[in-house]
């Protein structure tokens, strides 16, 4: 059984003249939401083995706020989150399918389409929330019968959404 956690960034400021969108930091509330999701993760027992994560500086941050408070496990860095999209997410996710739980922490819209495409069936109240959309610091909890380098479409169950108003 595999065990994908799939985390949109905290929410980050708007790029100020001269700095690129790569390089965005998280705003106050970005920042209180990646450590309560931290938080939440530890409290749920949510422990990946392994995290890909963008290498845009407010998806970092996300990371950063989110190991004050919770395992990780190890992690790897990876421009290609900052610009596939959800088809080129699930290739990274089966690519290191070999750990059976993942945490990938990347962007919007290619989270939300992943979610969405991957979770054939899902408790009820996490499906209706995640189709109201993926906020910043929402967690999809997906779980799939076998390894990860086999998930495919609408084979995963989504478990639980959380999204800061949660937290």
């Amino acid at each position: 059984m595999g065990n994908l956690y799939l985390l949109r960034h905290a929410k980050a400021g708007w790029a100020a003249p001269g700095v690129r969108d790569f390089d965005r930091p998280l705003d106050a509330t970005g920042i209180a939401d990646a450590a309560a999701t931290g938080v939440a993760m530890r409290a749920c027992g949510y422990v990946p083995e392994l995290t890909l994560c963008s290498n845009a500086r407010r998806a970092r941050e996300t990371l950063e706020g989110i190991a004050s408070h919770a395992d990780t496990g190890r992690v790897i860095f990876t421009d290609d989150l900052y610009v596939s999209d959800a088809a080129g997410y699930l290739d990274k996710i089966r690519e290191h399918g070999r750990y059976e739980t993942l945490l990938v922490i990347g962007h919007n819209p290619m989270m939300e389409d992943l979610a969405m495409a991957v979770s054939g069936t899902g408790d009820e109240a996490a499906l209706h929330t995640l189709h109201t959309g993926f906020p910043t610091s929402g967690l999809a909890v997906i779980r799939f019968p076998g390894s990860l380098s086999e998930a495919q479409l609408g084979r995963g169950h989504l478990e639980a959404f959380l999204t800061p108003a949660d937290l």
